[in-house]
């Protein structure tokens, strides 16, 4: 692994065109579905926190159980850890982390050099059809509250990517709560491609009535699955992250919670979390890369039925892992996630190494550990197993950081650390952990999300931010010799989106003459 030093500078160069200040929201996009008054409105409160630091009871430090004595330590559940490492017996080289297959696009994509040819991988034909399908339907139904038939017209893939590529746009220039006159204002002020593009009162439409499944049949769906307005086209959209990149040696497993405060069933509340309340999504992303392969949207109990699986940590954790499995990878996790009993069955049944904080309450950790004897700050106590290894370290007095390892099988000290004396485990711990914490940070810098009260559209915002980072990591994978920043590679993405409706519109009728000028002005750039 490369240094620490050398993985800050490259998240910070990275991350360089993040904006400080956000804008406040003034025009929340109003929903037209009758469907939402089905909603009910409930939260969840989760205690989830990923701090690894964790307090040392003051009550228990001189307790005589807890002195290490003899070659080993015992916890509860009969665990045994051992004071020295093993000595090694096998003269082959270990399994674990062995890649087998080359970090980058996989066959499939390394073909792909424009930015529109990468994000269709993610977002194909099939995605926009089922889409433009069901809004379609929708329109179909509402059309008759409408005076003017041409007010309710229906609509196709082109004008669909048209309108994607303005809300890019629209996360480009920072715009995405800024209120739609605004951005249209031709007074010099405005966004000149949004006047260009589409109509403000077409723009609101689409808007208002995107959807991604038939309502008529919702309901009977619902009765299977917490997630039916978005479900077929947010499995599709993960079955392409997934065929779409191999990663490099490390992953990262964490949480997301785009904001969201309207109806929803499954809504959460996260106090540790920036938004607080929101949609919480379990992600899967590259730790070097930043490359989101696999995501689960946490809904709570599901219905009996095909949908209903476990919400236990673990069983959460495998599910993230399926596609890699046996792929020799290191998972990396918080300590909401980490398991004793995880850490043998990622090895043992997935062929993966894992490592992270764990919380001193988990089963199979000696009281050694998780109340330790006053030690001077700085200080490690290691304890080994065949196939992994613990670690107990205090930063500062009555502070302790716990941390379980398969992949690491010596107790070394990173001397780079100086005099904090960290080991090794931890130090690569902090190099990997902020896989999916930096995709919310690329999101939140050029984020495309409006205000909206439907939570259908929280989830389908977040796929398009996940889209455009991940178009752009293929990108930087088949062009290596072009370095582009983000804010022009998502530019151009939206121009190639936009480009083909602002050559029809140029062709129409009725339109100002300056208008279609600058039309074909610029479809022609």
């Amino acid at each position: 692994m490369a240094s620490y030093e050398k993985e800050q500078e490259r998240l910070q160069r990275l991350l360089e065109e993040t904006l400080s200040d956000d804008l406040e929201t003034n025009d929340a996009e109003v929903p037209f579905d009758e469907s939402d008054i089905d909603e009910s409105d409930h939260e969840e409160v989760t205690e989830h926190s990923s701090d690894s630091e964790q307090d040392i009871d003051n009550a228990d430090e001189n307790n005589d159980n807890y002195q290490m004595t003899g070659p080993s330590f015992i916890a509860k559940d009969n665990t045994y850890w051992k004071k020295h490492k093993p000595p090694r017996t096998a003269i082959r080289t270990r399994q674990e982390n062995i890649i087998k297959r080359l970090p980058g696009p996989t066959q499939s994509t390394r073909l792909l050099k424009r930015p529109s040819e990468m994000w269709n991988h993610f977002f194909t034909e099939e995605i926009l059809s089922e889409t433009v399908m069901c809004i379609n339907l929708f329109i179909e139904k509402i059309k008759t509250k409408y005076t003017r038939e041409r007010d309710a017209n229906e609509t196709d893939v082109t004008e669909i990517r048209a309108l994607l590529g303005l809300i890019y746009m629209a996360g480009i220039m920072k715009g995405n709560k800024l209120n739609l006159e605004d951005l249209r204002r031709k007074d010099g002020y405005g966004i000149e491609i949004f006047y260009l593009t589409m109509s403000l009162q077409r723009f609101r439409f689409l808007l208002r009535n995107i959807n991604f499944d038939n309502v008529e049949t919702r309901l009977e769906r619902r009765a299977l699955d917490k997630l039916p307005p978005i479900r077929k086209i947010f499995d599709l959209f993960v079955s392409h992250c997934v065929k779409g990149y191999q990663h490099s040696e490390f992953v990262t497993i964490d949480e997301m919670l785009p904001a969201f405060r309207g109806r929803c069933d499954f809504r959460q509340y996260m106090p540790k979390k920036p938004t607080k309340y929101g949609i919480k999504l379990f992600a899967l992303c590259d730790a070097k890369m930043f490359y989101t392969s696999n995501l689960e949207v946490y809904v709570g109990t599901q219905p009996e039925g095909i949908y209903k699986v476990s919400n236990a940590s673990e069983d959460v954790v495998t599910r993230m892992c399926s596609h890699i499995s046996g792929s020799g990878r290191n998972v990396t996790m918080d300590n909401w996630f980490m398991s004793i009993p995880l850490v043998d069955k990622l090895q043992i049944n997935f062929k993966l190494t894992s490592y992270g904080t764990i919380k001193k309450n988990r089963r199979g950790l000696p009281l050694q550990f998780t109340k330790p004897v006053p030690r001077p700050p700085h200080s490690s106590m290691f304890g080994f197993r065949p196939n992994c290894t613990l670690v107990s370290y205090l930063p500062i007095k009555n502070k302790n950081i716990l941390l379980v390892s398969s992949y690491h099988k010596e107790y070394e000290i990173d001397e780079s650390t100086n005099n904090l004396n960290k080991p090794v485990m931890i130090t690569d711990y902090n190099k990997t952990k902020g896989g999916v914490d930096t995709v919310d940070k690329l999101c939140a810098s050029y984020n495309c999300a409006r205000g909206t009260r439907r939570w259908p559209m929280v989830v389908y915002y977040l796929m398009l931010n996940i889209g455009d980072i991940n178009s752009q990591v293929f990108f930087c994978a088949n062009n290596p010799t072009i370095n582009i920043l983000r804010r022009n590679f998502l530019r151009d993405l939206a121009n190639d989106l936009i480009k083909p409706h602002s050559a029809a519109r140029a062709c129409l009728t009725g339109l100002p003459r300056i208008l279609k000028l600058r039309l074909r002005k610029k479809s022609q750039a």
